[in-house]
């Protein structure tokens, strides 16, 4: 920042523009430098590899905060709370970048590609056929108009090249290492657009493939079908033996669908769920009960939120603009239920509403009175710039006031552009559009809630004097609530109840699972346990390469999965040995399997065939019910179901209602079945279908098929770059050791 300021001090506004779009590339970009030439040995501990190359954690760390520093930033200008899934995010771009930079750049190498001097100033001064790059696109357009005009062009290229030499001819070390950075970013932007441009250029789909995705889209068949589901038939109903799966993995083992992609573990988890007891819920009621009695006597309600609400975010004045649930600024204001909506019109201002639930809170709130739910205004600021002064107050003011003498309707968008030190909304007319009361500064919002439409004012804030004409205001109106919100929760006593019910549970699992050896049959009494006592059991999965836990919440409870399956003895079978607490549940945990890359075990794929053989069963079944008959009636009732119509076609392979079938929809259209034919029974994803085709309509003559060409290239190219890194970074066989390394969370 302080270069930055010196900078501005020194140079133009010009200058500041392309010296903060480098700073932080520049800065990344060092650290990368930093990174490759194989310093900081000490901080090397292996949380990625990069072709065999470890990344190193201090460079990584340094970039993490940069980009954390950022993000946080743009969610602060963007109100909203800056969350730990939005840190997590934060660290991934930053690995994400050092993997990217060192991939490209090995590809930028072997092909030899650079960038010349005059291409780069080309580049920049949008020359020699280069169109104008958005960073810079500031020092281009007409500022009256926010339009590029030729012009704009050549005034543009004289600031630029301006900018350019002051940038290239600054003494200072920092300043040089700034135009170093900022050429660098440019420099690697445009190797990174001719690489791509360069693998683009040979992607092309011949007019087979164009003809093949005409006639997939365009033929289309009237079908009707009688549907049995697999769901239809309880999974408790079809037995399987040892013998009988044991058989059927040897017969399908050999299947690439059953293979370990990767090296990966599986750990089995179930949750002991803490909820508010019969007791807390009589207590709850009776503090929401005293709480309305107290709320409609208060005579100060600012210091009962203080006292009483879990959430005061509301403040000053206890109250605040309420909007429904789904709105496009819920994150912005306090929400109630959509049902709600009505309730609260009847209520008498002055009067309480509530209690009502959001998410796991309930709210309890008085009604203050209504604001516009959107507001159109136009405005001319006259700036204090923070100024304390009385008399450069006063002077303002004046000057004010001047301007309300002699504005009207009809010359407000030309004093807008004469005085207005709002630049945003100058370019505008002085125009801010469909905004509520609390999106402006209070006395701003204020005036724009309640003036006359049209009628002219002045109106005094923090930033200056605002001229301001209200121009529009929407008849429906938002509630001015003051809430109180009360969290219901289970008591301490209720959570050390579930606590020694989890440790109960583990107990008892840890007795039975020493008597057992057996891997499969270990997994079998976790689950049979689990279930005796009505939890569900899921499998967490993790990836060796990037391990990563889902379905938990806090870092603690991820961090603990992660060292039960990869501490050093780590072997199947073992169990955590305490209940994990993770916000409002106890997890017990199991690791179940540590699988190799490629053929499974028969522990690995048991899971997976005994569901896929349970399925054969079931369709073998009802197959068999279905075969006796093609009359879709009888069929029909016989099923208990009724005969269902659908237009289908062979891009989107789907059966009315039943969903994502590709199987039954290309045998329908091999030319196999004929129109009027009726199909024997076919074994779907979701269940067995007898089918009848009644007609095919046929895709009119098409002799170029050039939409159909221009759209698959169109969609190659656009995902090329998606699938170039994903193969580079495939390739090169990319690590993630982040996950096993919790100090480097920030």
């Amino acid at each position: 920042m302080a270069i930055i300021t010196k900078l501005r001090d020194k140079y133009s506004w010009l200058l500041i523009t392309i010296v903060g779009l480098a700073l932080v590339i520049f800065i990344l970009q060092s650290l990368f430098d930093f990174m490759n030439s194989g310093r900081g040995a000490e901080g090397d501990y292996g949380i990625g590899l990069v072709d065999g190359e470890k990344v190193n954690i201090d460079i990584y760390n340094k970039l993490s905060e940069r980009v954390q520093s950022q993000d946080r930033a743009q969610k602060q200008q963007e109100q909203k709370e800056f969350t730990d899934e939005d840190m997590e995010a934060a660290n991934d771009k930053a690995f994400n970048f050092m993997v990217d930079s060192t991939l490209t750049k090995v590809e930028y190498d072997a092909l030899g590609i650079d960038v010349s001097e005059r291409e780069f100033n080309a580049y920049l001064m949008a020359t020699d056929g280069f169109g104008v790059l958005q960073d810079l696109n500031q020092f281009f357009v007409d500022k009256a108009t926010g339009a590029i005009s030729e012009q704009s062009m050549k005034t543009g290229r004289v600031e630029l090249q301006k900018t350019l030499t002051k940038l290239k001819t600054a003494k200072k070390p920092e300043e040089k290492a700034q135009w170093e950075g900022t050429k660098k970013y440019f420099m690697d932007r445009r190797k990174n657009e001719k690489y791509f441009s360069l693998i683009s250029q040979g992607v092309y789909v011949t007019k087979v493939e164009a003809r093949e995705e005409y006639l997939a889209k365009k033929e289309t068949k009237s079908i009707s079908f009688v549907a049995r589901r697999y769901s239809e038939i309880n999974d408790a109903e079809i037995k399987i033996n040892d013998s009988e799966l044991e058989a059927y993995y040897e017969e399908h083992k050999g299947e690439k669908k059953y293979w370990n992609r990767s090296n990966n573990r599986e750990v089995r988890v179930f949750d002991v769920s803490i909820k508010p007891s019969k007791a807390d819920t009589l207590a709850f009621n009776k503090t929401i009960a005293k709480l309305r009695m107290d709320f409609m006597t208060s005579k100060n309600d600012s210091v009962l939120v203080m006292n009483e609400s879990e959430m005061r975010a509301y403040l000053p004045g206890a109250r605040g603009i309420a909007v429904p649930e789904g709105h496009p600024k819920a994150n912005q204001y306090m929400t109630y239920p959509m049902d709600y909506d009505t309730i609260i019109k009847l209520t008498p201002i002055g009067q309480l509403v509530g209690p009502y639930r959001v998410g796991e809170s309930f709210y309890l709130s008085k009604l203050m009175g209504y604001s516009p739910a959107k507001i159109k205004a136009r405005h001319i600021l006259i700036s204090t710039n923070g100024s304390k002064d009385a008399k450069v107050i006063a002077k303002k003011k004046q000057t004010a006031d001047s301007i309300l003498k002699v504005i009207n309707k009809l010359n407000f968008a030309e004093l807008v552009q004469k005085h207005s030190e709002d630049p945003g909304s100058k370019e505008k007319g002085g125009e801010y559009a469909d905004f509520l009361e609390g999106d402006m500064v209070k006395e701003f919002g204020s005036y724009c809630a309640n003036a006359p439409i049209g009628k002219i004012g002045v109106v005094k804030t923090d930033f200056g004097f605002h001229i301001i004409e209200v121009l529009e205001r929407d008849t429906k109106k938002f509630p001015i609530l003051t809430t109180v919100v009360k969290s219901f929760k289970a008591s301490e006593l209720t959570i050390g109840n579930m606590e020694a019910e989890a440790n109960r549970l583990l107990y008892k699992l840890d007795q039975k699972l020493a008597k057992i050896d057996d891997l499969s049959k270990k997994i079998a009494a976790f689950d049979t346990l689990a279930s005796q006592n009505k939890y569900f059991v899921r499998p967490i999965a993790l990836e060796d390469n990037n391990p990563r836990v889902y379905g938990l919440v806090t870092t603690n409870a991820m961090d603990r999965i992660l060292e039960l399956a990869y501490n050093a003895d780590a072997a199947p079978g073992d169990l955590l040995a305490a209940p994990i607490r993770d916000k409002d549940k106890y997890i017990i945990a199991m690791l179940g399997s540590i699988r190799e890359k490629g053929e499974p075990t028969f522990a690995d794929a048991r899971d997976r065939m005994k569901k896929e053989l349970i399925e054969e069963k079931k369709a073998k079944r009802l197959m068999n019910q279905m075969a006796k008959t093609r009359n879709l009636q009888t069929l029909a009732k016989k099923g208990n179901t009724v005969v269902e119509e659908a237009q289908i076609t062979f891009s989107t392979p789907s059966l009315g209602n039943t969903g994502y079938e590709p199987e039954i929809v290309g045998a329908l259209f091999s030319g196999y079945v004929k129109n009027g034919q009726t199909t024997i029974p076919l074994k779907g994803k979701a269940g067995v279908y007898v089918i009848k085709v009644n007609s095919t309509k046929k895709a009119p003559a098409n002799a170029t098929y050039k939409e159909e060409k221009d759209q698959l290239t169109s969609m190659l190219k656009g995902n090329i770059q998606g699938m170039l890194m994903g193969a580079l970074r495939k390739s090169a066989d990319v690590v993630d050791n982040r996950k096993l390394f919790p100090r480097i969370r920030s």
